[in-house]
């Protein structure tokens, strides 16, 4: 029998980790959902880009519940037909020549850094295990991640955190120059910053940081957690960027909103990680694997990804007309379907603010810390539903500003 619930049960039931709006969504279909009084919201947010292709997608829906009469779940001591045809297709499509599977962008983060270190130890001795990453960068919720990621705020509170991790400007290629060196088993940047503000690397940064890696003979890693599956308008950032890593991360909408990461490589560094040396109870589970190999065939082709090209046009385009009739932002940026608009000194500080609007007024959105409203939604949006997202969003921005 099924229970009534409500939002005041959260603040009962649940641990106080997270703040939750004050409607629930119980219904979602393409880019629009529907909380438990029936009202209609236009989602430009994506579950923070994990629905890439929208709320109950039929080529997703289909693969789940077939996949769900076969099996479901296998021991690692076992291997399954879905994540075997997952991986096959992740090596076409890019660099890697080896796949592991885990849940999760932060799992595949924690993949990445124990590979890179482990990679670097047996390659270049005891001492090469530090990795190099950037101030206000995000990679995860794990101990390991959070004191990679640039934030403070994440790892603080939680006593000594793990050694050998620098921290350097965002873009920076002389800071970079500074912190790499013989000692260096990884460099990690992500293509986009996204908790950090929707900043976009330089060409020249990546470049820069894939020299210096050479030099010293340290990976580098791309954590496209956020930036991969399309979002930027290739399958991957770094295809845009014309820089390839030595390991990629991938999660958010390789799933379409099931729980699924990957991290990437090539089979030079893959060997380093033998039997034993790391696992994932769930990883590559079948009912996962099923629906992220569907999101792929529906992802990666010209259609979808030159689509995502166009919305992105339409998008900086309304963005920026919103900015100039309301003086509520100073810049538009981002790629493909992850764009920010920064807003202007005034109103600096407020992002929640224009969250709560939003929903007010119907439309989904998101915040990149307290300077930046962020937008992700589905690759395949309706340019109708931008339009009418925007439209709602614009209305939401007139009402914080008192317009």
């Amino acid at each position: 029998m099924s229970q009534t619930v409500t939002r005041a049960d959260f603040d009962q039931v649940m641990v106080p980790n997270y703040a939750p709006a004050e409607y629930i969504p119980v219904r979602g279909e393409g880019s629009r959902v529907w909380d438990q009084a029936g009202r209609e919201y236009i989602d430009l947010a994506g579950g923070i880009a994990v629905n890439g292709l929208g709320h109950a997608h039929p080529a997703l829906v289909k693969a789940l519940t077939e996949q769900a009469g076969r099996i479901w779940h296998v021991s690692n001591g076992l291997t399954n037909e879905p994540a075997l045809r997952l991986a096959k297709k992740l090596v076409a499509a890019t660099f890697a020549e080896r796949v592991f599977f885990c849940n999760s962008g932060a799992e595949a983060n924690e993949a990445a850094f124990k590979l890179a270190r482990k990679y670097a130890i047996d390659v270049g001795g005891a001492e090469k295990y530090e990795i190099v990453s950037t101030t206000n960068s995000f990679h995860g919720r794990t101990f390991f991640t959070v004191t990679v990621g640039g934030q403070p705020k994440y790892s603080d509170g939680f006593g000594p955190r793990p050694q050998g991790v620098k921290h350097i400007a965002y873009n920076d290629i002389d800071a970079l120059k500074a912190a790499v060196s013989d000692k260096t088993a990884a460099v990690v940047v992500e293509p986009v910053q996204g908790e950090g503000g929707v900043l976009p690397a330089t060409k020249a940064y990546l470049q820069a940081a894939r020299d210096l890696c050479n030099q010293y003979g340290a990976l580098l890693i791309f954590d496209e957690v956020q930036t991969g599956v399309g979002r930027t308008g290739s399958l991957y950032a770094y295809m845009d960027y014309g820089v390839t890593p030595d390991i990629l991360t991938s999660a958010k909408s390789l799933g379409g909103g099931f729980p699924i990461g990957a991290m990437l490589t090539t089979e030079t560094v893959a060997k380093h990680f033998g039997v034993g040396t790391h696992g994932s109870t769930y990883g590559g589970n079948p009912l996962a694997c099923s629906v992220a190999e569907a999101v792929l065939d529906v992802v990666n082709t010209p259609e979808v990804l030159a689509g995502v090209r166009s919305k992105h046009a339409r998008f900086v385009s309304r963005l920026n007309e919103i900015a100039t009739k309301t003086g509520a932002f100073t810049q538009v940026r981002g790629m493909g379907l992850l764009l920010g608009a920064v807003l202007s000194d005034a109103y600096k500080g407020r992002t929640k603010d224009f969250v709560v609007a939003s929903a007010k007024a119907g439309v989904i959105v998101l915040q990149a810390g307290p300077d930046v409203m962020r937008f992700a939604p589905s690759l395949v949006i309706p340019d109708a539903d931008i339009d009418a997202g925007l439209d709602r969003f614009e209305q939401a921005v007139r009402t914080v500003l008192g317009q």
